[in-house]
């Protein structure tokens, strides 16, 4: 694998001599001459979902709220925010990383604008905690994953595989790199909104259930993005794609996100527990896979155990579902429709 020049003349910008990564571009901006369709539609989906945290109200309802949750519940909602924060943190720094090394202007684009929405995630876990939480445990909940032995060793996983990439850019290391920010964005954080649905379900925390829809909606526009980033490497590029390592990086996935939201929530969470965990986790695994259009790794697994809770996951009562795989735009991005192939 070879950066792409800062400033390129020479380029070519072409369609037809085009790639997803390995190409000879110019590196200009242009929707509206480009080799990947979907690109341009996503484009219009990720821009039309602006929105900030500031703008999300009633968490100091659930400022109120929290001090009557459990304590099961509270260590949950801490641990989970701790997670999340983590995972969105390393996006945000490791994004561009992609960016040096895919020479589609136009996928580019839609990874500088996932960068910034990483930055805005983060920023609404940290509205979180300023809102609902007392200072004196915020910083202890920014740092969990360095006192907790079970997510010091998942963040590690991840936080490698990113390392490995950018200390060596092979061909080999790129591609676990995707497939690691592909179950990043479709696998890890998913048990995580299932827990705040679940609060919101039972009418707890409502506020933070709504930036959370918010946050969701986002993140499934990540998958489809990586989606078709792995697919257009496979088609144009087969011998870099190696069915053997996505199976046994979902694998290893699979498992710590087990362990993971077993420790974190145990059975101590009314409408979770570790059966359902380990069902929802399989089968979305499954989910993500057919994404790729690759067999399941659990072919016995094919419903999901939190199905009633997608009424919840309709954040602005315009149909978005968690478990499909399409997203139709919320209110702030109406006037602007684009749809795009997953």
């Amino acid at each position: 694998m070879h950066k792409n020049p800062l400033f390129n003349p020479q380029g070519d910008d072409t369609v037809a001599n085009r790639s997803i990564i390995k190409g000879n571009c110019t590196g200009l901006f242009n929707l509206n001459d480009v080799k990947y369709s979907w690109a341009k539609s996503m484009y219009q989906v990720m821009v039309g979902n602006f929105w900030v945290p500031e703008k999300v109200g009633g968490l100091a309802d659930d400022a109120i709220m929290y001090k009557s949750l459990t304590a099961n519940e509270q260590r949950a909602y801490k641990g989970i925010i701790s997670f999340l924060t983590f995972l969105d943190s390393i996006q945000t720094v490791n994004l561009p990383s992609y960016a040096e090394y895919i020479t589609s202007s136009e996928v580019n684009l839609l990874i500088s604008i996932q960068a910034f929405q990483e930055a805005i995630h983060s920023q609404s876990y940290t509205t979180i905690l300023e809102t609902v939480i007392e200072a004196r445990e915020r910083e202890e909940i920014y740092y969990f994953w360095r006192d907790d032995e079970v997510l010091l060793h998942r963040n590690t996983y991840i936080g490698q595989i990113y390392q490995d990439f950018k200390d060596f850019p092979s061909d080999e290391n790129f591609f676990r790199s995707l497939i690691a920010n592909y179950l990043l964005e479709s696998l890890y954080f998913y048990n995580g909104f299932a827990f705040f649905d679940t609060l919101v379900y039972h009418s707890k925390m409502t506020a933070t259930g709504r930036m959370i829809g918010y946050i969701r909606r986002d993140e499934l526009t990540h998958v489809t993005l990586f989606a078709n980033i792995l697919k257009e490497i496979r088609k144009e590029f087969p011998e870099m794609f190696n069915e053997q390592i996505v199976y046994d990086m979902f694998a290893t996935a699979v498992d710590q996100e087990i362990t993971w939201t077993d420790h974190i929530l145990g059975n101590s969470i009314p409408g979770i527990n570790e059966e359902t965990t380990t069902q929802y986790t399989r089968w979305l695994a499954n989910q993500r896979l057919e994404r790729l259009h690759m067999d399941p790794l659990y072919p016995e697994v094919v419903s999901t155990p939190y199905a009633h809770l997608e009424k919840i996951q309709d954040t602005n009562s315009e149909k978005t579902n968690f478990f499909e795989s399409t997203v139709v735009n919320y209110t702030q991005s109406s006037s602007m429709n684009g749809s795009w192939d997953f």
